[in-house]
């Protein structure tokens, strides 16, 4: 929505990013987005989307008939669909790998391997954070804990953020309740099909984007994701199960009641998890011809869902301040867009 968190930094974080990405000579190509209407009931939400586009001052947007689709997407059908010619896409990894390059040439300091344990204020304002250092597998802790000592403190954990803002005394609302978001990769043969990235209209009942086409910097053509239940935090297989994970995922009242909601979606997506067919079926509305023989599996990733006690999926941002301590406590897509202008959103309340 114009106003909200999300809109100022995406808009901001695209543009940091863009330039940020030419500075370091990392792959970015601006391929251009569809979001296509394939259905008479989601045309009122691609008027409001376009209201909102226009609002925020998406540079560029157009709305486009079945004609302008293919001429955009030779391959795509709709009814009608928004045009965002300036969307891009980049190389996350080399950009993460960039960002931690630029904390070392600053002075700093990157280490991996070890989970916070304990977030400790102490005087004169300082801050310990107790950290137990993990096994080169990343398991269980090894003998011996690791001590940082610091002014300001900023959490970004991801999948752990709530936990990790628990220790520094943040309250526990927004939960993290993970959903697995699986891909299929679309075989060489067929990904000229798609020149940029086509997108269903959201659904402004779920912060979910849907399953979509994404063309990668590398050429390659991903189908997804879709959004199932995870049965752990780090769940990036259907294997993966934490007890504890599952448990605190059952104590939340918020998950009862978003489930009591939405549990007809729930059941819609398990089943796309389970056959190829189903998953591809949704996505052949957009590309016809891309069917469940033209695709394999791919990996999939964990999506750090917040959610409410009130069972509300948050969509925005959420930051919180505990005087020198900085908490994200939700960052969902699109944070990686947005990433520098949450970076200065951030330092801007606490220098």
């Amino acid at each position: 929505p114009p106003g909200s968190l999300k809109a100022e930094l995406c808009t901001r974080g695209r543009l940091l990013l863009r330039d940020y990405c030419a500075e370091r000579g990392i792959a970015y190509d601006e391929c251009g987005k569809l979001v296509v209407a394939v259905r008479d009931d989601e045309l009122g939400r691609l008027d409001d989307l376009e209201k909102r586009a226009l609002a925020n001052g998406v540079p560029g947007m157009r709305r486009v008939d079945p004609a302008g689709i293919r001429e955009i997407e030779p391959h795509a059908a709709g009814l009608a669909a928004l045009h965002s010619p300036q969307t891009a896409i980049t190389d996350f990894p080399a950009v993460a790998a960039a960002f931690a390059d630029d904390i070392r040439a600053a002075g700093g300091e990157v280490h991996y391997g070890f989970g916070v344990t304990a977030i400790r204020r102490e005087a004169a304002g300082r801050i310990r954070i107790v950290a137990g250092e993990r096994d080169a597998a990343g398991g269980k802790a090894a003998a011996g804990e690791r001590d940082v000592t610091a002014d300001r403190l900023i959490i970004c954990a991801g999948l752990h953020s709530d936990r990790v803002a628990g220790l520094a005394g943040d309250t526990a609302e927004p939960r993290i309740i993970p959903f697995r978001g699986e891909y299929m990769r679309v075989r060489p043969e067929k990904a000229a099909l798609v020149r940029g990235m086509i997108y269903p209209v959201p659904d402004p009942r779920y912060p979910f984007l849907g399953v979509h086409f994404t063309r990668r910097v590398t050429g390659v053509v991903e189908v997804g994701p879709n959004a199932v239940l995870a049965t752990a935090r780090e769940g990036y297989s259907r294997t993966g199960v934490s007890v504890r994970d599952l448990a605190e995922i059952a104590a939340w009242p918020g998950t009862w009641r978003m489930a009591g909601r939405h549990w007809r979606t729930g059941v819609r997506e398990v089943r796309g998890s389970l056959s190829k067919s189903r998953y591809m079926a949704e996505a052949m509305r957009y590309v016809p011809e891309i069917g469940a023989a033209d695709v394999d599996r791919a990996g999939s990733g964990v999506r750090a869902q917040a959610l409410d006690r009130d069972g509300a999926l948050v969509d925005d941002f959420r930051i919180h301040r505990l005087g020198p301590i900085t908490a994200v406590r939700n960052a969902p897509s699109p944070a990686a867009t947005s990433s520098l202008a949450i970076a200065e959103h951030v330092l801007d309340s606490v220098c």
